[in-house]
């Protein structure tokens, strides 16, 4: 299957130049492999098999691109989203509201209302957050209405930090959710679920990339058995789903998927073996894992340079599409692919060199004293295990415009075909995006009096 994918990819890169998708006019575009989508989507599905019921959804934040979800979605996994536009783009992928799941930090009690009137899942963050839904509740039962969608509460069950601290979020002092181990704070969980017939789910989420499996299954294992306490003590199942998040980490260093969904569902079963027996619905919410080896980055080679004895190759792939890569090197390191102008994988000798951006600052390179073939200007780089987070969610450091996304297939006679999942960006949007139909807003306002700034900062620094 690895080397099924591998070439796979090598012919798109070689369709994308023959078919002027990759040129000059378009000097960099991001690359779906939808049969890879299907396979890992069949894969997650078949790793948590078994007597309980499951919903797959996956984080869009990942890949905020809906033709992405469609296909997730006609694969039987919804979307877990963190702000109204995830919501929205759900909803315009046409994922059903018992498939979507709300998880903001932030949610307005506007969209609270939204997600109650609509049947869309709530993992609530905090109590002042539940104080909110209370009176939400309250609100649909004085009209004689049914709170309208399953709600739960976010644990933070504070097992412990991964490689990456950013994309840990189980810490002592995480951001998310309820800590747990601080004092008084598991009692008043269960007394939250004890007065609220409507509380239904747990939801934890340990984290993504840097995330050992082990600390992932031991936050599974903490809120398994805190549901298990309050069903207890309620006397009756008042929880019925346990929302186990994702966070499955990806290999970078190799083709390899490694940890396998199998894997982690292997643990998981070994941590919590209740889990698995058909009490609960298990819902996941995996983002990266789904993604990032099904999709790359390709950019040509613009430049070719020597500074200090150090070749570096300039591309039109940098931060603006690997902004991880390029802001912190040493937790999101990339694999680069050569290639020659026709898309054919490059045969030169290898040489060690720098893979520049096009973005004006010095770091802004995704690949550091890399030996590779030795690139020209015509080349075609690679950006590998970039479907998720990289190209789908660009930075538009110096107003570069967005790349276009294309997925591809091959037909019944092997023919690598494409369709366009997003446009490139037109630099006609980039202006729209800059304010340009507000040109005159500012030099417009009042000017003030002469020097007065000049005096301000005199006095201040008297």
């Amino acid at each position: 299957m690895v080397l099924d994918a591998v070439a796979r990819r090598q012919d798109a890169i070689a369709a994308a130049v023959r078919d002027g998708l990759l040129g000059r006019e378009a000097p960099v575009i991001g690359l779906l492999d939808v049969q890879g989508i299907r396979e890992t989507a069949r894969e997650l599905h078949a790793a948590f098999a078994g007597p309980a019921p499951v919903l797959h959804t996956f984080a869009v934040k990942a890949a905020s691109l809906v033709p992405v979800l469609e296909l997730l979605g006609a694969e039987g996994v919804g979307c877990e989203v963190a702000s109204p536009g995830e919501l929205e783009l759900a909803r315009a992928a046409g994922v059903p509201a018992d498939r979507t799941v709300f998880d903001s930090p932030a949610k307005t009690v506007g969209e609270l209302r939204d997600a109650l009137e609509t049947g869309v899942a709530v993992n609530a963050d905090n109590p002042q957050e539940l104080a909110r839904l209370d009176a939400l509740v309250a609100e649909r039962a004085a009209a004689g209405l049914s709170p309208g969608a399953p709600l739960g509460l976010r644990i933070n069950p504070q097992v412990g930090t991964g490689s990456i601290g950013a994309m840990s979020t189980a810490t002592a002092t995480s951001k998310f959710g309820v800590a747990l181990r601080d004092e008084g704070a598991e009692q008043w969980v269960v007394d939250s679920y004890l007065a609220r017939p409507w509380l239904t789910r747990l939801h934890t989420h340990t984290g993504s990339q840097g995330v050992p499996l082990e600390l992932m299954a031991e936050s599974v294992r903490t809120v398994y058995e805190l549901a298990e306490r309050i069903n207890r003590q309620a006397g009756e199942q008042r929880i019925d789903t346990i929302d186990i998040g994702g966070g499955l980490p990806v290999n970078f260093g190799g083709d390899e998927t490694e940890p396998s969904f199998a894997a982690y569902a292997g643990v998981l079963r070994r941590t919590v073996p209740g889990l698995f027996d058909g009490r609960y619905t298990i819902v996941t919410e995996f983002g990266r894992s789904l993604l990032a080896k099904q999709g790359f980055i390709a950019a040509l080679v613009e430049y070719t340079k020597t500074a200090g004895g150090r070749r570096i190759a300039v591309t039109h792939a940098g931060a603006q599409v690997a902004t991880r890569t390029a802001f912190a090197p040493e937790a999101w390191p990339l694999r680069v692919g050569a290639f020659d102008g026709e898309g054919a994988p490059k045969l030169a000798h290898e040489v060690v060199q720098d893979v520049a951006g096009p973005c004006c600052f010095a770091g802004d390179l995704v690949a550091r004293g890399t030996a590779l073939p030795e690139l020209e200007p015509g080349d075609v780089v690679a950006l590998w295990d970039t479907g998720a987070y990289y190209f789908s969610t660009p930075f538009q450091y110096n107003s570069l415009p967005r790349p276009a996304v294309h997925g591809f297939w091959r037909d019944g006679d092997g023919r690598v075909r494409f369709a366009l999942v997003r446009p490139a960006q037109r630099i006609e949007e980039v202006l729209a995006d800059s304010g340009a139909a507000q040109s005159g807003a500012l030099t417009g306002a009042p000017a003030g009096r002469a020097g007065g700034p000049h005096r301000l900062a005199s006095s201040s620094a008297s």
